[in-house]
């Protein structure tokens, strides 16, 4: 009690002293931001720039999923493990980071022509930005093109209910995109069934052996994903898989 007393004593003191203080009101600071263009003919903004970038920064990820080799990989490989039936091995950053490292590689040289054809005319002022944009989308609509079927691009041409492209340049971004997805999805659904039937001829055998041995209680995963391990090192998987997946992409 006598230390709330004290307190409220020296605050009014205070007042009292400095009233000053309290009649006039808090000085706030000003911030100015003054962001502006180059001033040069043909060139964009900074913040143009700066929107630019982050709208990219933003849509990295779908990019880097959608529009490169990376769907396909990381389907297979998830498939690879339910199929040898070890649970969360590898883990998923295992499979993760494997596959962005093999998507790396695959697209190297669609990125080396997108860097020479338009990032650097562009930031050389060569070109202008809806140029760059067209020179950039170019490599990758090629690669695209070479593993997307005909057969869903063309029920995305029927769905958009736009006039049938007479050539591969006239198909729009908005038809080409889901059509490689789906294509994407089908070709790993593929190779994963392919990966997927010795791993179940070995769980049929060694179910039937355990059935025949009166064992009913005993799980057979328990007794092949031994034999499953063995089998995947000795035909060495990974780089039978890998090395399946990257020549699958053929030259980019």
């Amino acid at each position: 009690m006598k230390c709330v007393v004290s307190f409220l004593v020296l605050a009014g003191l205070l007042f009292l002293i400095v009233p000053s203080a309290w009649s006039e009101p808090l000085p706030i600071p000003t911030i100015n931001l003054n962001i502006g263009g180059s001033g040069e003919s043909g060139q964009v903004s900074t913040v143009l720039k700066l929107l630019l970038l982050l709208t990219i920064l933003a849509l990295a990820p779908s990019i880097l999923i959608m529009l490169t080799s990376f769907t396909r990989i990381v389907v297979v490989f998830s498939l690879l493990r339910h199929a040898l039936g070890t649970q969360q091995l590898p883990p998923n950053q295992v499979i993760i980071g494997l596959s962005l490292f093999l998507t790396f590689f695959i697209m190297t040289p669609v990125w080396e022509k997108v860097n020479t054809q338009a990032l650097q005319p562009y930031f050389n002022n060569q070109i202008s930005g809806e140029r760059a944009f067209e020179l950039s989308s170019q490599p990758v609509r090629d690669f695209m093109m070479k593993q997307t079927r005909e057969k869903d691009l063309a029920l995305f041409v029927k769905m958009s209910k736009a006039k049938r492209p007479e050539s591969p340049a006239d198909i729009s971004l908005s038809v080409l995109i889901p059509s490689f997805v789906i294509s994407e999805l089908r070709t790993a659904f593929q190779i994963g069934f392919l990966i997927y039937m010795p791993f179940l001829v070995l769980d049929m055998v060694v179910a039937s052996v355990l059935l025949s041995m009166g064992m009913l209680m005993l799980p057979p995963i328990m007794v092949s994903l031994p034999f499953k391990l063995l089998l995947f090192v000795l035909v060495d998987g990974w780089y039978l898989i890998v090395g399946s997946l990257v020549q699958s992409f053929g030259p980019s």
